[in-house]
């Protein structure tokens, strides 16, 4: 496994992976790899000739109250953890590296932004779009890879690939569970025993939706009224947000039709937990 910081020794390596017919599957990440990354990688290996993962905390998607400086870093257990996986090549450039100067040009995304956990970052998911195209053209892959457990951001990135004409496949990769279905995160272990134990209410309540749904409730504000029921009934937390809406245009609907994403926000003592599903009624 190679790791290069230098975008031109990276264009270099890019170089010889094309000429050689060689397929790129791109895992981008801010680096601190939980399960979710691997399974990224996993799924990548399967799937390409070659893997490529970049690490890069991205100051541009931190907004005013979110700390950059205190974002957990560990590159030396990440490359340890992507040699293990298989990656053939690990992207980690600093700052100074991808933003030589203030940036001239940024790009705005104005739609699929303004609900779930997009209403409360205003401006964050610019900075997701302006790192991912400037990190799309450097490493020029076949295939790119996100997890559903942010099912906002793969819809920003599924409308940015088609936007700009990227030609990328995005694999939208489904949420890695425990074993009583809460979805993995690095924030689980911020719960106290208690909250631990009431957790898995949140996908339990996504499950109930789901089969309210399959059995012919087309009501959104019905569906949220069980959710919130359930929720509130099993856990200490307080609820952020629950949401209905086309996915992945993230539009307001009040008939449950077509692809849809049911998503939940829950905010529990040291943590908030976020968690969703994706039907096609």
């Amino acid at each position: 496994m190679k790791q290069l910081t230098s975008i031109n020794e990276l264009n270099t390596e890019i170089h010889q992976y094309k000429h050689l017919g060689n397929t790129i599957g791109y895992v981008p990440t801010m680096g601190y790899l939980h399960e979710g990354h691997l399974n990224l990688i996993e799924a990548a290996r399967k799937e390409n000739d070659i893997v490529i993962l970049s690490i890069f905390v991205n100051p541009l998607q931190f907004g005013p109250n979110e700390d950059f400086d205190s974002y957990p870093r560990d590159i030396k257990r990440d490359l340890e953890l992507a040699a293990k996986c298989g990656v053939d090549l690990v992207f980690s450039p600093d700052v100074a590296e991808m933003y030589p100067s203030e940036p001239s040009y940024t790009v705005i995304v104005k739609n699929r932004v303004n609900v779930l956990c997009g209403r409360s970052r205003v401006g964050h998911f610019d900075g997701v779009a302006t790192v991912l195209t400037k990190l799309f053209n450097i490493v020029q892959p076949n295939r790119a890879y996100f997890g559903m457990k942010d099912a906002q951001q793969v819809a920003v990135v599924e409308g940015l690939l088609k936007e700009f004409h990227f030609p990328i496949e995005l694999r939208a990769i489904e949420t890695i569970r425990e074993q009583d279905g809460l979805a993995k995160s690095s924030r689980n272990v911020k719960l106290s025993e208690q909250e631990r134990k009431e957790a898995p209410a949140i996908y339990r309540s996504l499950t109930i939706a789901e089969t309210a749904i399959k059995n012919g409730e087309k009501s959104k504000d019905i569906i949220i009224e069980q959710m919130m029921k359930s929720i509130e009934q099993n856990t200490s937390g307080t609820i952020d947000y629950i949401e209905v809406l086309a996915y992945p245009e993230l539009q307001d609907i009040e008939v449950i039709k077509g692809k849809v994403i049911i998503a939940v926000a829950v905010k529990f003592t040291n943590a908030r937990l976020i968690d969703n599903i994706t039907l096609d009624v």
